[in-house]
């Protein structure tokens, strides 16, 4: 069974560079999207919001706009050669009535350049990687509450982004939930996305060989049993490197969902840190998607064999 390979790096981003900011999944408030636009401007991008960004579905209120206006203005803007990264708004839920929509061909012709976002987003960054074979951000969106309030977010955004080589080495504020080192590609994501990607066209064989990033929220301890017995099922694990647990809030309290963590992945043998500052969390760490890189569950460190971009 194939491996998960190290992906193409997009360049990273200077002074002046256009970000097109799109809604691929839920309804976008409008005076957060402002005040993320502003912080952008404040970094001397130019940011450009696509049409849609502020629609409402008329009978799904839980989308922002109909799925074929979402596609066009994620393919419009990948494929404009003027924009230099595209930044998710929000995540939520919609990717994934989108992923089928988008011309792939076109926005791999389009050649790369910097994807962000998180959460309903991994849905998309899976399809980036199958389909493009691009290195991807797993980082905070223009308009979510976690961006415009934290400064720590904001700056780790801000160096991934500008001097990619200066965040190298992740460090979290955890534990190893099971010690050791590994050395793998990193991919992942929100699990309940990944979960419900298994059997799709965007969907990777399995995890063999990466460093997989889980994290989530709102989820009961259940629920997250099931997501995680649904990848261990299907084999999707079999063969990972390393996990790295992010954060689970508005889960269940840590100490049961954390005996639960360790019975489901505790049996894999390989290492897994835990609580590592990415993901549903204030200050979360941008963490690059298909670069090789080196965890030490136990130091708490993921240690990138090159920056995440070129």
């Amino acid at each position: 069974m194939s491996r998960v390979r190290p992906l193409r790096r997009p360049p990273r981003l200077a002074p002046g560079a256009r970000v097109a900011v799109v809604a691929p999944s839920g309804p976008v408030p409008e005076e957060r999207l402002q005040a993320g636009l502003d912080v952008l401007r404040g970094w001397d991008l130019d940011p450009v919001v696509a049409p849609h960004v502020l629609d409402r579905h008329a009978r799904f209120g839980y989308l922002a706009g109909n799925d074929a206006d979402r596609a066009a203005d994620l393919q419009s803007a990948w494929c404009d050669p003027a924009v230099d990264a595209v930044i998710c708004a929000r995540g939520g839920y919609g990717a994934q009535r989108i992923a089928d929509l988008l011309d792939w061909t076109a926005m791999r012709a389009a050649g790369p350049k910097v994807f962000v976002g998180f959460s309903d987003i991994t849905a998309l960054h899976e399809a980036f990687a199958t389909r493009l074979g691009l290195v991807t951000l797993h980082g905070p969106m223009a308009a979510g509450a976690d961006f415009v309030k934290s400064a720590r977010a904001q700056e780790h955004l801000k160096a991934t982004l500008f001097a990619p080589e200066t965040v190298r080495t992740l460090v979290s504020d955890g534990t190893a939930l099971v010690p050791g080192r590994a050395r793998g590609v990193t991919l992942g994501g929100c699990l309940s996305l990944l979960a419900a990607d298994l059997g799709t066209p965007h969907a990777r064989p399995s995890a063999r060989g990466g460093l997989l990033c889980l994290e989530d929220v709102g989820e009961e301890t259940y629920r997250i049993d099931r997501y995680l017995t649904q990848l261990l099922r299907a084999g999707w694990l079999d063969g990972v490197a390393g996990l790295l647990l992010g954060s689970w809030a508005r889960c269940d309290p840590y100490h049961g969902l954390r005996a639960l963590l360790a019975d489901r992945l505790g049996g894999l043998g390989v290492p897994v840190a835990e609580q590592f500052g990415f993901g549903h969390c204030e200050d979360a760490l941008t963490v690059p998607f298909g670069v090789a890189a080196e965890l030490d569950a136990g130091a708490g460190t993921l240690t990138l064999d090159e920056p995440a971009l070129s």
